[in-house]
């Protein structure tokens, strides 16, 4: 199990706010209630098993899309995560997540593409060379991180499937594997996990599939072996483990806006001047940022306005959220 030490200087260690974000929808409660009414003593103590073991990557840095803030550390980035496929506490992807067999892989491609099929992860991929992003992610439940992902950029490899004129949205799928995903075993979300986007959101450069972070492949916590990541967006817009991409005429179904559709939109940008009906979202906490984890102001569109802003000119960014 991945235990996260306290820094120098941070005597106090994780604080209780780093352990349940505030105003999580679906609670670990229940999930653990409906783990003990299967008889299961806790997700934790069924699935003991360490994640699985990385490799280094060859990479270059994208300098031009990278933040100049320090990223956070290695055990902050892959020990506090949401993956509810693995349990709703932050720390559960990494505890529970040792069973997921990330290779060999698969992602099958459908829809309005002249291209489709199914493709391994390595054609998939081809002929596209891997690049360093250092990215800001901020989660709706009011905490960021500064992230260095390695990947390839979304729209590159879209491109090669050639959608057609009617491809309007993206659509994307989670594996669906309960054997392996102990979170999957529980109603906590209709599954499988689906998200989309579209498709100049798809297209922007922004917009990267993941295949590692710091230099190594994703462990399985954060999503292995392909992930999505849209920076401007909350973190819940980057569903992880995928296996299908869809091009789609009409606006897919997302997961969070099936489950509470009152909270959670289609566009999920971050806005710091549309509140979450149960929290402000003006200010975040940045994980790492020492004992006290002070707020600080949250950036339209996450700190990229620059670069998406015109996605979303005319639109009203209060009732498309």
């Amino acid at each position: 199990m991945l235990i996260k030490r306290p820094r120098p200087g941070d005597s106090a260690g994780i604080l209780p706010s780093q352990i349940t974000a505030e105003g999580t929808y679906l609670s670990r409660r229940t999930l653990l209630q409906a783990a003990l009414a299967a008889g299961v003593t806790g997700i934790g103590a069924a699935w003991p098993e360490p994640a699985s073991a990385t490799t280094d990557l060859t990479f270059k840095r994208n300098e031009a899309f990278s933040t100049t803030e320090a990223p956070n550390s290695y055990e902050d980035v892959t020990g506090y995560n949401n993956f509810y496929e693995f349990g709703t506490g932050k720390s559960d992807p990494a505890a529970n997540s040792g069973r997921f067999k990330p290779t060999p892989w698969t992602v099958t491609i459908s829809g309005e593409a002249e291209t489709t099929g199914k493709f391994t992860l390595e054609d998939f991929l081809k002929p596209h060379a891997l690049e360093e992003r250092v990215y800001r992610l901020r989660c709706v439940e009011a905490w960021s991180m500064v992230i260095p992902w390695v990947g390839v950029p979304l729209g590159d490899v879209l491109k090669r499937f050639k959608p057609t004129s009617k491809a309007k949205y993206v659509a994307f799928k989670t594996v669906m594997r309960p054997s392996e995903m102990p979170g999957q075993r529980y109603a906590v979300l209709d599954w499988p996990y689906v998200e989309g986007l579209r498709i100049d959101e798809a297209m922007n450069p922004l917009s990267l599939l993941a295949v590692g972070v710091y230099g190594k492949t994703l462990p399985n916590q954060n999503g292995a072996p392909l992930r999505l990541v849209t920076p401007w967006k909350y973190g819940f817009k980057g569903i992880k483990s995928i296996v299908e991409i869809s091009f789609t005429e009409k606006e897919p179904p997302t997961s969070w806006n099936i489950s509470a559709s009152h909270e959670y939109g289609f566009y999920a940008n971050v806005n710091p001047n549309v509140d979450h009906p149960r929290w402000s979202q003006a200010r975040e906490r940045r994980i790492g940022a020492g004992l006290f984890n002070a707020r600080i102001p949250t950036q339209m569109f996450n700190g990229y306005e620059k670069e998406v802003a015109g996605l979303y000119r005319g639109m009203d960014l209060a009732k498309n959220y």
